[in-house]
């Protein structure tokens, strides 16, 4: 890299007061970069120079080059940055390294870019030069002399030349992954694009950030899974360069595609739409032919889109999770062709969120509410968009407050939000909750937290009335979130659900990142003509105003000055009270950042100035212009109440309020409907959430009840006075005009009449049909008249005789129905009939067709008699049935046989299907035709349908009774009996009370068998049966005679206990009785009274009556009986104490007594008695009582007394009221008669344990069982001589039993398989075992009852390792027996002299008989003349040396060798000589 810097001379201006011009250079530098060279990053400052005058003189360089000199600087200059020789001589320039914080030097830019000042003139201008060059190059000065054309040329070159270095330099800070981090941006975006069907279309994007973002690509916001679809897409990303690659593009590609860029300091988005086109061929010429509203160009169709299974009116609570759908149909259904699906509240689109969660599966749309909370509150619309238009459909959603810790406070407030946030400061709006709690609202709490931690800090110390508090001393640069509590007399509510974060920054900082990625700022330093800002007090900030006032609090703003300076200002409030001239500073500690400020701890009702300085290091600024006098107190004032609120019916569950808006309000936040019934003082709130509107419909209320309804208006200041109270209201459906009658035909017909039947209409709009009207008109062929009305008086019936008509004729006839709403539409025309007498003889259709008690599995199907019974009366009817979704052919019979009545009850219906219904009659005659068909009837019970059930009240009155959750205005309750309305009082007397009736039974009894029925008007067939028996009738009457001469149940019968002290209680326990219950105590028909014998007591809440009795006598042998009188109600138990039974009780009372008189002084709580430890180790215990230090205990064996020094003495111990004599491992020496003594001044006691005979055999016993059931479990040894079963216990005793079993039969000991026990050990040895010894062996340890049982099985795995196991030590065995060894005979040493003959013999062993050697120095001798080697009879190997010398001396060994192992005798033999050993 070279770097060279230009100085160049302008002459600028010409002032008139001045005769010297003055020159101004430019010193520019021009970097690029080279392979070979890097840019180190540096921070650049701006500084401004003063201008000041300096001779110029011309000098030469060492290297002969002219550079200008200038002269020396004045002493106020300030610091230069020119880089001087000590000669002041310019050599170059220096830029200072910028050591400031980033933040600081953004807010130096800020500042300097908010001040309007502009520069006059530029001095100097210095830039950084911090290239690398390789051999550093030194920077030279040039001073040329141009032209004003070059010159001119040269600046534009220069400007150029800037915008582009400026250009390069964002380029670099947004695409260096070594600068501060900063959220992603998009450099280059995704374009849209249009392409032909089967093309491939590539999508890219360039992407900056830091840290390096993630890039994610979304189809109409589904997220594109590249690698699970490679076929379809391909998604690359390098060098922060992103594309995605949609290969053979079909017509369903057409979409917007979003490519979102995501990293830890936030998201951006860029949408391309991506339009697909299709070739059309053989398209005809000419205009193009009219298509219908909606019409698809793109498919050639009309999307019809059907929104089913609606979700409802939805309650939830918060915290709870709520989910909403639909199912949606489009049609026609084109392949792969999706709708868009959206979801709003209060028509703002939701997106989705860690609350909201929504889900498309292509038929079915789903919203989830995760965490349900007052602010999801509102009216839910989903739409959905096709390429034809749109289709809605909504529902509300109410939420109610979760259950509140401690009652009487109020619920949590909603809806917090922040609000022009600064650096330091921020200002927090909430809504106040709908239901204040047990007092008015007192004020709020807010509370912050630092996102990242979990600690939440409460922002003010003293509650607030307003919804809108200004949160002070963040910050900067960090992230908080909010919440708000309520407060009250009696106590806090629960905190509101948290805010979105807010970062505490300037509001331009929040621009700037919003617009584009934050870097280190590197850009070009300019230095102006003006004195230097370094420095320089700021000026005073303008427009001082008072943005909200308050009780509790001032909101100044002002705006910042506009000299600064290059650093950061703060500012300095202060305050003046009214009528005095003195200032006061408010926030002296702590001077704000930002151009807000929120003032506390004011005087109510006392009037302020308010004025602002500015600050910076070099100093304070002049103070700001004041504001004129605020006074302290609420600006914004309390709503007016509501206009009157009007309730109108609406549904079954809901009613519309409206109500007239406040007409004097400020900064509305909604209304809050409040509900209450009739009768009660209690008011709920019908939305937890403020609604503008001034229409509501208030939902979940209760069928039937009388309700009143209030609005209250809400704004930040609080709450107005409740509206006055609407009228009451009934919740019941609105009344509406009926449905259209149904099924019109012919009856009966003559000459000139004709008798029409028709089906009433299915709904009869919440009223009773009063009536129908009938027209008619004349068809000849196919031609119709017009129509005319038959009737003017509305017909009650579903029949009409239609008169004066022509012979021969065809009419057609439509009917309408009538309530008090109006007249329905007009049903379908009836089939052209004809005017003349009927000849048939068989009966006309049955009429009146109607369904009641529609339930799951069965229906009641009832009608009338047809209006022309043929030639004989009417013998009986036959019912037929189908599924409505079934062919003609499908009619079933119901019934085999005729029905005589006028009513059948269908059985047998599959839930949730839809049927049809026909009815035939018949007569004599025959079967005549059949009736209009009935139906669709869904077979399905509805929700809260409630039957008919018999009641028998206290006084034995039998009623039915029958309610109905869905009355409405002028419903009324019918019964009938077999279905015939009951006119006859003498039997039933009804009674009607609101939403329920009863049919009372004025004498029950077999008259009244049949079928009983309440049919409830003005509702949907809201209707039930109940049929009496001859057995349910007796049942009934049975339980009158129970309630008319009642009987007091008991839990329990009399019984009796014995006591402390040998008393006895006598009790029992009534079921249930009255305060006026009174109970008669009676020993053999003699009333007894409270006394010194007799304590009594019932105790009426529990229903136990009890009797005590200080000691039974003999003359208390009898009967005692409790006689109970409650009201009518009697009853009466008893206990008999006679005979041996009294004796026996009489017997256990008094020695209950001694004992009592016992344990008054010292005494055994628990008498002596034995156990056995763990370690076989057995005891004598006992626990005594009521003892004290000079209680003597004395312990004996035998009669005599085992004292403290004696050997048994050591073994008694005492410890917590419990003696023990631990005798250890029994023996036989240990049995005798144990006795412990205790006495003192207060009495004695004495206890004994009989360790003989019985005694000792039931310690043995249980000795035996502890034994037997420490044993282990059997484990299996092999050894050379066979296999041992083994068991380890952890003690054994001589005398305990031990058997073996072998295939459950006892093993006779032999010398082949033995048993017994070693120490703790107890074994069974099986000796050469063979295949017979294989199979399950038993252990049988007498434990002093059946016995303990170990079993092992010895055979399979266990049996072939054990016998492997057992030859191959066996093997070993053998060989070692028998292998060959040297067992004795030679020595370790041998002296012989020289000259004599050695003879040695070693004794050898061996089967088979070992070969033998010898060897001298390990090399093999033979037998010659100088050794002679023998060996005899296979036991005995001898050498003998002839006549040895001092060259026999050495190391000797016999070998010996079989085939089971090889042993060597090793031996030395030392030759001397005695000559030399004199002569030594």
């Amino acid at each position: 890299m070279s770097a060279s810097l230009q100085v160049s001379q302008k002459l600028q201006h010409q002032r008139q007061e001045q005769q010297q011009q003055q020159q101004q250079h430019h010193y520019e530098s021009s970097c690029y970069l080279s392979s070979k060279s890097s840019v180190s990053k540096q921070s650049f400052t701006t500084v401004k120079t003063s201008t000041t005058r300096r001779q110029k003189t011309t000098v030469k360089t060492e290297k002969g080059q002219e550079v200008l000199k200038l002269s020396p600087l004045p002493k106020r200059a300030k610091r230069t940055y020119l880089a001087m020789e000590k000669d002041k001589e310019v050599i170059g320039y220096v830029v200072p390294v910028f050591r400031a914080s980033h933040d600081v030097v953004r807010g130096l830019i800020e500042a300097q870019d908010e001040t309007d000042t502009t520069e006059e003139g530029i001095n100097y201008v210095a830039m950084r030069n911090l290239f690398v060059r390789e051999a550093k190059e030194v920077m030279e000065v040039k001073v040329e002399k141009k032209t004003r054309t070059t010159h001119i040329r040269e600046s534009a070159e220069r400007i150029e030349l800037n915008k582009t270095m400026e250009e390069w330099s964002e380029f670099r800070k947004k695409m260096n992954p070594d600068s501060l981090t900063h959220p992603p941006e998009f450099i280059v975006k995704p374009r849209g694009q249009t392409i032909w069907e089967g093309n491939t279309l590539k999508l890219h994007c360039t992407v900056a950030g830091w840290p390096k973002p993630r890039v994610v690509w979304y189809k109409n916001n589904v997220l594109i899974d590249a690698k699970a679809h490679p076929e379809k897409y391909t998604a690359e990303s390098n060098y922060n360069m992103h594309s995605l690659e949609i290969k053979n593009c079909d017509f369903i590609d057409t979409a917007q595609y979003r490519a979102s860029a995501l990293n830890i300091k936030g998201e951006a988005s860029s949408v391309a739409t991506v339009v697909v086109k299709r070739f059309q061929e053989f398209e005809e010429a000419g205009p193009l032919p009219l298509k219908p509203h909606g019409f698809c160009s793109e498919h050639g169709v009309t999307f019809e889109t059907t929104i089913l299974d609606k979700f409802e009116v939805a309650f939830g609570a918060e915290g709870e999770t709520l989910s909403l759908g639909c199912t949606v149909i489009v049609y026609p259904n084109v392949k792969n062709y999706q709708p868009e699906v959206i979801w709003c509240r209060n028509s703002v689109p939701l997106k989705p969120s860690k609350w909201v969660h929504t889900h498309w599966s292509g038929e079915r749309a789903t919203l989830t509410l995760v965490h349900l909370n007052k602010e999801d509150e509102g009216l839910y619309t989903l739409r959905v968009n096709t390429k034809s238009g749109f289709d809605t459909y909504s529902a509300y959603v109410f939420v109610r407050d979760a259950e509140v810790e401690v009652e009487g406070v109020p619920v949590a407030p909603l809806d917090v939000r922040c609000h022009d946030a600064n650096k330091d400061y921020v200002v927090v709006t909430w809504k106040q909750p709908a239901v204040e709690g047990s007092s008015q609202i007192l004020g709020y709490y807010i509370d912050r937290c630092e996102v990242g931690t979990h600690h939440w800090a409460q922002c003010n110390d003293v509650p607030v009335k307003y919804a809108r508090f200004p949160v002070t001393g963040l910050v900067e640069g960090r992230s908080y979130v909010f919440r708000v509590r309520a407060l009250n007399k009696a106590g806090v509510s629960r905190a509101s659900r948290v805010s979105e974060a807010v970062v505490a920054m300037d509001p331009s900082d929040r621009a700037r990142l919003r617009a584009g990625p934050s870097a280190p700022w590197t850009g070009i330093i300019k230095f102006t003509e003006e004195d230097s800002t370094v420095g320089v007090v700021p000026g005073d900030p303008s427009d001082v105003v008072v943005t909200e006032a308050t009780k509790s609090y001032v909101v100044l703003a002002w705006k910042p000055p506009v000299q600064r300076g290059h650093e950061g200002v703060m500012y300095y409030i202060e305050k003046c009270i009214s009528g005095t001239d003195t200032w006061q500073r408010v926030n002296t500690g702590m001077p704000v950042k930002s151009p807000r400020f929120a003032l506390f701890d004011l005087a109510e009702d006392r009037s302020y100035s308010f004025r602002v300085r500015c600050c910076n290091s070099a100093g304070v600024s002049e103070a700001s212009v004041a504001t004129e006098e605020i006074t302290v107190g609420d600006k914004l004032d309390l709503p007016s109440t509501p206009g009157n609120l009007v309730a109108i019916r609406n549904t079954d569950t809901s009613v519309v309020v409206i109500w007239g808006a406040s007409k004097e309000v400020k900064q509305l936040v909604g209304y809050y409907i409040e509900c209450s019934e009739v009768g009660t003082d209690v008011w709920m709130p019908c939305n937890n959430k403020p609604v503008k509107q001034t229409r509501f419909v208030c939902h979940g209320l209760t069928t039937g009840v009388n309700y009143v309804f209030r609005v209250k208006a809400v704004n930040a200041a609080g709450y107005s006075l409740s509206s006055t109270d609407s009228d009451a209201v009934v919740v019941q459906a609105a009344i509406s005009v009926p449905g259209k009658p149904t099924g019109v035909t012919l009856l009966e017909a003559l000459k000139d009449y004709m008798v029409l039947g028709w089906s009433a209409p299915a709904k009869d709009g919440g009223a009773d049909i009063r009536g129908y009207f009938v027209d008619y008109r004349t068809v000849k062929g196919d031609v119709v008249g017009k129509w005319h009305e038959m009737n003017h008086q509305a017909v009650t019936t579903t029949s009409y005789k239609a008169e004066d008509l022509k012979e021969n004729v065809f009419y057609q006839f439509q009917v309408r129905a009538m309530n008090m709403a109006g007249v329905s539409e007009t049903s379908l025309h009836s089939a052209a009939l004809e005017c003349k007498e009927w000849t048939i003889t068989v009966p006309g259709a049955p009429v009146g067709l109607h369904v009641l008690e529609v339930r799951d599995s069965s229906v009641v199907l009832l009608w009338k008699p047809p209006a022309f019974n043929g030639r004989t009366p009417v013998s009986g009817y036959y019912v037929d049935v189908k599924e409505a979704s079934a062919g003609s052919g499908c009619w079933k019979a119901v019934h085999e046989k005729a029905n005589r009545t006028q009513y059948i009850k269908v059985k047998g219906l599959k839930p949730g299907t839809a049927y049809v219904f026909r009815v035939r009659a018949q007569n004599l005659a025959g079967v005549g035709q059949t009736s209009a068909v009935l139906g669709p009837v869904l077979a399905q019970t509805c929700p809260g349908t409630k039957e008919i059930y018999v009641d028998v009240d206290d006084d034995g009155v039998i009623s039915m009774v029958f309610e109905c959750s869905e009355m409405s205005e002028g419903s009324e309750f019918i019964w009938s009996k077999n279905y015939q309305t009951i006119t006859d009082t003498s039997r039933l007397t009804i009674i009607n009370e609101g939403s329920k009736s009863r049919a009372i039974f004025n004498s029950l009894s077999m008259e009244d068998l049949g079928i009983f029925s309440c049919v409830v008007t003005n509702t949907e067939g809201v209707s039930s049966s109940y049929t009496l028996t001859e057995e349910g009738i007796k049942r009934l009457l049975d339980i009158s005679y129970d309630k008319k001469f009642p009987v007091i149940p008991f839990k329990n019968e009399m019984a009796m206990e014995l006591l402390e002290k040998g008393r006895v209680r006598f009790w029992t326990q009534v079921e249930k009785c009255t305060s006026a219950c009174q109970v008669e105590y009676v020993f053999n028909d003699v009333i007894l009274s409270h006394g010194k014998k007799y304590t009594m007591n019932f105790d009426q809440s529990t229903g136990i009556i009890e009797m005590f009795m200080d000691s039974l006598e003999v003359t208390d042998e009898g009967t005692f009986t409790f006689n109970l009188v409650d009201g009518k109600a009697k009853g009466a138990t008893s206990l008999v104490l006679i005979g041996d039974e009294f004796r026996e009780l009489q017997k256990k009372s008094e020695f209950e007594r001694s004992e009592w008189v016992r344990k008054q002084g010292p005494h055994f709580v628990k008498y002596l008695d034995f156990t056995v430890t763990p370690e076989c180790d057995v005891l004598l215990r006992c626990k005594i009582g009521n003892v004290r230090a000079e209680t003597e205990i004395i312990w004996s064996k035998d009669s005599i007394e085992i004292a403290e020094d004696d050997e048994d003495g050591k073994k008694i111990e005492k410890q917590d009221g419990e003696l023990t004599f631990n005798i250890g491992k029994i023996s036989k020496s240990d049995m005798g008669i144990y006795e412990v003594f205790l006495r003192d001044d207060r009495g004695k006691d004495k206890s004994t344990f009989n360790l003989t005979d019985a005694g000792y055999q039931a310690v043995m016993n249980e000795l035996f069982s502890v034994i037997a059931n420490s044993s282990s479990a059997v484990q299996v040894l092999s050894t050379e001589h066979g296999i041992i079963l083994y068991s380890n216990v952890t003690y054994y005793h001589e005398e305990q039993r031990v058997g073996w079993l072998h295939k459950d039969a006892k093993i006779a000991a032999s010398e082949r398989v033995k048993s017994g026990v070693t120490g703790e050990q107890l074994w069974l040895q099986i000796n050469e075992p063979t295949e017979k010894d294989k199979g399950k062996y038993t252990m049988d340890i007498f434990d002093g009852k059946d016995g303990v049982k170990r079993v092992f099985d010895l055979s399979g795995q266990a049996w072939e390792e054990a016998f492997e196991e057992f030859q191959r030590l066996k093997a070993a065995a053998i060989a070692e027996r028998n292998r060959a060894r040297v067992v004795g005979g030679l020595p370790d040493v041998v002296a012989i002299q020289q000259g004599k003959s050695l003879n040695l013999t070693g004794n050898v062993w061996g089967d088979p008989v070992p070969e033998v050697c010898w060897t001298k120095n390990e090399k093999e001798l033979v037998s010659d003349d100088h050794y002679n080697l023998k060996f005899e009879h296979g036991k005995f190997a001898s050498i003998t040396i002839a006549a040895v010398s001092t060259v026999d001396s050495g190391k000797y060994a016999l070998l010996v060798k079989n085939k089971y192992g090889t042993e060597a005798g090793e031996f030395t033999v030392s030759v001397y000589n005695p000559e030399e050993d004199e002569a030594e």
